[in-house]
């Protein structure tokens, strides 16, 4: 499969630069910079062979089959769109897009095209969330009562910007980290949430957007999460709960782009540590890409996967803003 890198951005170099080239049979043929200078160094950088600041003039370049898209959360619809207009598959960052209407548009026009879509959901992929989600299926914890997730980091400082000062791009805990949570609770449940509620802060590093917020979502078969992200928080531990009638789960250090961290199952027979694969996460989530293109299997997160996390992330935003309860509108994405 020949890529285009539509950004020259930090999760490109940092993860997913690797993750593309590991695949069989798989080649980084261009990368697109709205900055001449930086997309010209960075494809030196990255022994990419070619760089440009028009999507039009990429597309019409050197081939390519597949697009990875990683800019700024405003820009996402339309790069979405010119590329499967083209013909190319599209594995996409998250949020999709900045509303629901356009992330719909994105998944509807994929399918229409005939191509693959995926959301880069990089945490179903972990072998952690794997056994996590094994150990529900197999009834280890009985009937799921309630989730606890922990998503409070310090965000670093070259991840800011307009992660913190910027509405317009999509700026906030909430679309930025929120919306991981919603897909990771999604994937393990196998339910989506109805409604949440919701309240948020910017307690000193966001600047015009949300920096911190809680939230609890109900789920359709009466399990409650609550859920809890911040970019200011340097001493918090990050995890997730999950306890049921006949167990609970302990999972430490698993909301983390790399395969760390620990399981414990605790039921009547007492706490046991629970085993998972430490594959990269970035590398199963192309490689499953890959063959869903090829025409086998699915993307880990396809499209629908990444509309639904965007939904519940847009109604935790407008509970934080209104002080109401939130149903959350999923839309009707075609599939």
């Amino acid at each position: 499969m020949r890529w285009a890198l539509i950004g020259a951005s930090r999760i490109a170099s940092g993860y997913m630069i690797d993750a593309l080239r590991v695949q069989p049979e798989s080649e980084i043929v261009s990368v697109l910079s709205s900055d001449a200078t930086r997309g010209a160094r960075y494809a030196e950088d990255h022994a990419i062979p070619h760089s440009f600041t028009d999507l039009d003039a990429l597309l019409d370049g050197p081939p390519i089959d597949a697009v990875y898209i990683s800019t700024t959360n405003e820009k996402h619809h339309a790069q979405a769109l010119m590329a499967i207009a083209a013909g190319k598959h599209v594995l996409c960052e998250k949020p999709l897009a900045t509303s629901l209407a356009d992330a719909i548009e994105m998944v509807s026009a994929a399918d229409e095209e005939g191509v693959t879509f995926g959301t880069n959901h990089h945490l179903r992929n972990a072998g952690s969330h794997l056994a996590i989600r094994d150990l529900i299926d197999e009834g280890r914890i009985g009937d799921v009562q309630s989730v606890r997730v922990f998503h409070a980091v310090s965000l670093p400082q070259q991840l800011r910007g307009w992660r913190i000062n910027d509405a317009s791009a999509g700026g906030g805990v909430i679309p930025d980290i929120t919306v991981h949570d919603a897909d990771t609770v999604r994937f393990l449940l196998g339910e989506d949430p109805v409604d949440v509620i919701a309240k948020s802060a910017t307690s000193g590093l966001g600047e015009g957007v949300e920096d911190s917020a809680m939230s609890v979502w109900s789920m359709p078969s009466g399990a409650m999460v609550q859920s809890h992200e911040s970019f200011t928080h340097p001493f918090a531990r990050t995890g997730i709960e999950i306890h049921g009638t006949k167990g609970s789960i302990h999972a430490d250090g698993v909301m983390s782009q790399e395969p760390v961290g620990t399981i414990h199952l605790v039921d009547a027979q007492g706490r046991h540590e629970i085993g998972f694969e430490t594959h990269n996460l970035y590398h199963r989530a192309v490689r499953l890409f890959s063959k869903a293109a090829a025409g086998s299997g699915r993307p880990s997160a396809d499209g629908i996967d990444g509309v639904k996390s965007l939904a519940v992330a847009l109604a935790v935003r407008e509970s934080a803003r209104s002080g109401t309860c939130q149903r959350v509108n999923y839309g009707e994405p075609s599939k």
